[in-house]
């Protein structure tokens, strides 16, 4: 019984640790003013997030190196951030998340631009999973609460960023 308290406190300490891991860059470019996460990528062949849209009109799927707008992040960790067009105020944003977990970004870069390298493509996230990422941003219960139906939203599956 002791081993299994022991391991159920271990358990518990490793998750709250994980839970406020920073988000450490791979790399930091001074000259550009770049600090990289996940995978190494560079600048060359990106598109702007207006464009991104464009293509999204006639595609299922896009592979692509996008700039655009950092809108929020998972205040919890930086597992997930919203990504909106620089220019187009209208333009409905990019849930991004990254490949295989295997990087976080820093809670406060929202309001900066980033690279991303990955796919963008539709899928419809549930009330259960849009509740979670609500609550990750911090949004208010009764905020949360107003949530009752799916969401068919654009997203964005990134194995390498560069934040500006």
């Amino acid at each position: 019984m002791y081993k299994i308290k022991t391991l159920f406190i271990g358990l518990v300490a490793l998750s709250l640790f994980a839970c406020k891991q920073k988000a450490t860059p791979t790399k930091v470019d001074d000259t550009k003013g770049y600090k990289y996460f996940g995978a190494e990528i560079n600048d060359q062949g990106t598109i702007g997030y207006d464009e991104l849209l464009v293509k999204m009109e006639t595609m299922d799927s896009v592979e692509a190196k996008v700039v655009g707008k950092i809108e929020g992040v998972c205040q919890v960790k930086g597992c997930w951030m919203n990504v909106v067009s620089e220019t187009n105020a209208e333009a409905e944003p990019m849930f991004v998340k990254f490949k295989d977990y295997g990087f976080f970004m820093p809670l406060e870069c929202a309001g900066q631009t980033a690279i991303m390298r990955g796919k963008a493509y539709r899928e419809i996230t549930s009330v259960d999973e849009l509740r979670h990422y609500a609550e990750d941003e911090g949004k208010s219960p009764e905020e949360i609460a107003q949530i009752t139906e799916p969401m068919e939203e654009l997203k964005f599956l990134a194995d390498g960023v560069i934040l500006k």
